[in-house]
């Protein structure tokens, strides 16, 4: 089990257009690779786009969180 949620909204795709994250250079519906940082109040602090291959850095990430978490 995961400590933290997952988000599917298939087939709609309101929340995926709402972050931008839909590919618009194809003809196809395509979402792409989005790792996104939340912060409690559900306001987006960080946003990184990877290819689909692409496994996302942890670094960038984790100095993210950690920034973060100093201004609490």
């Amino acid at each position: 089990m995961l400590p933290y949620p997952l988000l599917s909204d298939f087939p709609d795709l309101k929340v995926i257009k709402s972050y931008g994250g839909l590919n618009p250079d194809r003809q196809v519906t395509v979402a792409q690779r989005y790792f996104f940082l939340i912060d409690q109040q559900g306001i987006v602090q960080g946003k990184w786009q990877g290819n689909s291959t692409d496994v996302f850095p942890s670094e960038p990430i984790l100095k993210a969180v950690s920034e973060l978490a100093k201004k609490r």
